[in-house]
């Protein structure tokens, strides 16, 4: 009996740290908030941003030359949408190219980068998980919806990248570790 509790605390113990949160805030504001693949998740982060305080400009299809020094945070909301691509009048493959140009450019500005997956297991697949590659190899933080980690992608990512992924119930519970994010 003492094993099996002594072996439930200690996955429960490693389980918690795959869940971390950023304990430090390290984000100056404002953000630049963009849309990388296009899913209508971007509004619902749009709203955590403003209920929370944190001043953004919004653009879902900001391009690289357009990031400045005046905006030291870029904030990724990633989820690819065949739909939200279409009406957007962009390919795959061009916002993998813009997606590349933007992290880059982030990156030559040493802006903080923040990956936001809110979209669970709906915005997961084949198109989405190649943004969100990028996305997290570039970041410097993530916040995931549990739903979305399921097997297991964003916390492989995170480690590998070396950064910290707080994941978090449900959409509404973001806004909190995204503001303590922001100094």
């Amino acid at each position: 009996m003492k094993r099996i509790t002594l072996i439930c605390a200690l996955l429960t113990a490693v389980l918690v740290s795959g869940f971390a949160q950023q304990t430090t805030a390290f984000a100056g504001k404002p953000a630049v908030l963009t849309a990388i693949g296009q899913s209508a998740d971007f509004e619902m982060v749009k709203v955590l941003l403003t209920r929370n305080k944190i001043p953004f400009k919004a653009d879902t299809l900001v391009k690289a030359e357009n990031l400045d020094a005046s905006s030291p945070t870029l904030i990724l909301v990633v989820g690819a949408s065949s739909k939200g691509l279409g009406a957007a009048g962009i390919s795959a493959e061009a916002e993998l190219a813009r997606t590349k140009a933007l992290v880059k450019r982030a990156r030559e500005l040493k802006m903080s980068v923040i990956t936001v997956h809110v979209g669970g297991l709906a915005r997961r697949g084949a198109l989405s998980d190649s943004f969100i590659e990028l996305c997290m190899a570039s970041s410097d933080y993530a916040i995931v919806v549990e739903a979305g980690n399921q097997d297991g992608f964003f916390t492989k990512l995170a480690a590998k990248a070396n950064i910290v992924v707080t994941m978090v119930e449900r959409i509404s519970s973001i806004g909190a570790p995204l503001a303590a994010a922001f100094k």
